[in-house]
């Protein structure tokens, strides 16, 4: 398997250079046309941690693939930086693919995209609006407004999260002022600042030796509350999510009523859901036994929507 990395212009928003990795399979040729899988990371993640692994794997089985560093993030362009705006990042998905478009060796009828938490949740929405993404996995799915109205384990009513609202709009007054971006934390930035056990180990995962990356700092700008908060990643999905759906999720995941409702709201006529035993949400993102179990269902998934 071959890795390149290349940088583009978002089509989106050409004043943004975009950083990604495309892995390319074994016997490689670039007369051929190859199925092609867009993988997202996590909110807070690169594309040198989850997103990038599963993007290798799934090159290992045949495919070629992408993970990418979202708008304002990583090692892509943009001001301000750490911008989690979910209305771009579901854009970037499609930017990505107006870019593997232009590749000779893009099989541009067998574009799959899949992603990791919110990864997961910005790669359906971009699949309910671009019906060039053939069909969808995810993993460790979050509803990345859900979660920030609803709680991580669905306890918290839609109008409790008013107060979010008052904080991103305040905090956009404060940018406008020409001091520095307020920011918040998208996974505990210290391990005492965790909720529960499940969330200590998203600090662990960003913010020690297990995965940590000089470009994933781990917070958001405030201001993104004000985008975040009432976006809801699988809007008309009842409608216009037609495409085939593979999910996977941890039976221990906290997170995991975001896969059921994407599950139970989806129009596909194909779709899956496949329950990783003894997995809850982070070690989806990089303990051997269950990403490779991941990577199974998916390799099998998309080889036969692609």
């Amino acid at each position: 398997m071959e890795q390149k990395k290349i940088n583009f212009k978002n089509s989106n928003n050409p004043s943004i250079t975009m950083s990604a990795v495309i892995n390319l399979p074994d016997g490689f040729d670039k007369n051929r046309k190859y199925p092609t899988v867009v993988v997202s990371h996590p909110g807070g993640g690169v594309k040198e941690q989850t997103s990038g692994l599963y993007a290798k794997k799934l090159a290992e089985n045949g495919f070629v693939t992408i993970a990418y560093d979202a708008s304002y993030q990583g090692e892509s362009t943009g001001e301000p930086r750490q911008l989690e705006n979910p209305y771009v990042r579901t854009e970037d998905a499609s930017a990505v693919i107006d870019y593997l478009t232009t590749l000779s060796y893009v099989d541009t009828a067998k574009i799959g995209a899949m992603g990791i938490c919110a990864g997961a949740g910005y790669t359906a929405n971009a699949a309910i609006n671009d019906r060039r993404i053939k069909s969808v996995g995810t993993v460790s799915a979050v509803n990345i407004g859900s979660m920030f109205r609803n709680g991580w384990e669905n306890n918290v009513k839609d109008r409790d999260a008013a107060p979010y609202l008052e904080a991103g709009s305040n905090a956009r007054t404060q940018d406008a002022s020409g001091g520095k971006f307020a920011i918040m934390p998208l996974a505990p930035l210290k391990k005492e600042d965790a909720p529960n056990a499940e969330l200590a180990e998203a600090w662990e995962y960003y913010h020690t030796d297990r995965a940590q990356y000089p470009t994933a700092p781990g917070f958001a700008t405030l201001r993104s509350l004000t985008q975040i908060i009432t976006y809801d990643a699988y809007n008309k999905a009842e409608a216009f999510f037609t495409q085939p759906l593979q999910i996977v999720a941890g039976s221990n995941a906290g997170s995991k009523w975001m896969s059921d409702d994407l599950f139970a709201r989806v129009a596909s006529k194909q779709k899956k859901f496949h329950i990783v035993e003894g997995a809850n949400h982070m070690s989806l993102y990089d303990v051997p036994k269950y990403v490779d179990e991941a990577v199974r269902v998916l390799t099998g998934f998309f080889k036969e929507t692609l």
